[in-house]
């Protein structure tokens, strides 16, 4: 079976750098705060192009913090997409302010610009640009409508590690960009982990104070925060497994090339590709069926593992329903759920698995 994501299959190198990484960290004896984070926080905020990162708990934390350390809060709004991880608006929920929903591009799955200015109000803040499936487009544009309405441009990076535009890297657009390190992600830890990245030096030391507990100093707690720290042993993983990042990237998006130049069922739509190969790091392909559902069963049988990323827009979720939104309606993102299907595009796959995947999608016949 060819599977989404294949761990078990890293190359040794990895693994025993890893290993070593692990005993450097308890032979420390320092595991929270410490060197590890603060080489990882360097390397990374260097890689990102700003001047800052921090590491957090995890990518939604992340986002939380960014607020909470712009004083975004209690009767401000933040925009977003419907079409996204349930994370994204959780966030801003958490930070107490208030989530409005805009809808996306139904070429590319990202919001939609003319969307967003139908939402912007009064009360807006901010625009929380999620990066969906690992694609940067449009900064320029983005850029200029929020300094146009003055409200602060916000990213979600969490599927977009070190996707660029111009040689200017997500997250460093914006006020803060804000990343997961979840195990599945493009670098991922061997559990959660985040980081906020940005050159704002205040909303970095703010961060900083709000991820453990509101604490500037030792016993002095002037905010009142979060425990939501990256810990020593993920930070040193990162290190080592940023090490191959670029060669995994490298991967990602010979596969979907590879995909977009050989895929060809008349009932498999393909998203807008990238103007460039590097706006699209391929943390997800995703191709749109009407017959879902079906290609999925047959992939399945044809020994390809797909899955669906994600199912439920935001306001079809529960508590969501009476979140305010576009009011021209949000069709595109329903649509862009009832038919997007992820298929395997990850560092592991050998050129045996591309083909395989290839001749099954091309295969299917409803």
């Amino acid at each position: 079976m060819i599977l989404m994501n294949d761990f078990k299959a890293e190359p040794e190198a990895l693994i025993a750098a890893e290993l070593q990484a692990v005993e450097r960290v308890l032979r420390s004896g320092w595991y929270v705060l410490g060197e590890e984070g603060r080489k990882f926080e360097a390397i990374w905020s260097q890689r990102c192009g700003t001047q800052h990162a921090v590491g957090v708990g995890n990518g939604m934390d992340a986002i939380e913090i960014g607020l909470r350390a712009l004083d975004i809060g209690p009767g401000d709004e933040v925009i977003t997409t419907a079409m996204t991880a349930f994370a994204s608006v959780l966030a801003i929920i958490r930070a107490g302010a208030t989530p409005v929903l805009a809808d996306i591009d139904p070429e590319t799955g990202l919001l939609s610009l003319e969307s967003v200015r139908r939402c912007i109000g009064p009360q807006t803040k901010a625009v929380l640009l999620v990066h969906l499936y690992g694609q940067v487009r449009d900064m320029p544009a983005w850029l200029a409508l929020c300094e146009q309405h003055q409200i602060a441009l916000l990213e979600d990076c969490a599927q977009a590690h070190l996707a660029s535009v111009a040689g200017q890297v997500a997250g460093s657009f914006g006020s803060f960009g804000a990343y997961s390190f979840y195990p599945t992600k493009n670098l991922g830890a061997i559990g959660d982990g985040g980081a906020l990245v940005t050159s704002n030096a205040a909303l970095a030391d703010k961060a900083r104070v709000l991820r453990n507990y509101g604490q500037s100093v030792r016993y002095y707690h002037p905010e009142f925060g979060m425990n939501s720290r990256l810990d020593e042993v993920q930070a040193a993983l990162l290190s080592v497994r940023l090490q191959w990042l670029e060669q995994y990237t490298a991967h990602r998006q010979s596969i979907a090339l590879q995909y977009r130049s050989a895929l060809n069922n008349p009932h498999v739509k393909l998203l807008l590709a990238p103007e460039a190969v590097s706006a699209h790091v391929y943390h997800l392909f995703v191709v749109l069926t009407q017959h879902r559902e079906s290609l999925q069963a047959h992939l399945q049988v044809s020994g390809v593992q797909a899955l669906i990323h994600y199912p439920v827009p935001i306001h079809h979720q529960e508590k969501c329903g009476d979140i305010r939104r576009d009011p021209a309606g949000l069709q595109a993102s329903e649509t862009h759920a009832l038919q997007c299907l992820s298929l395997p595009c990850h560092p592991q796959m050998t050129e045996q698995d591309i083909q395989v995947v290839i001749d099954a999608v091309n295969r299917f016949a409803p």
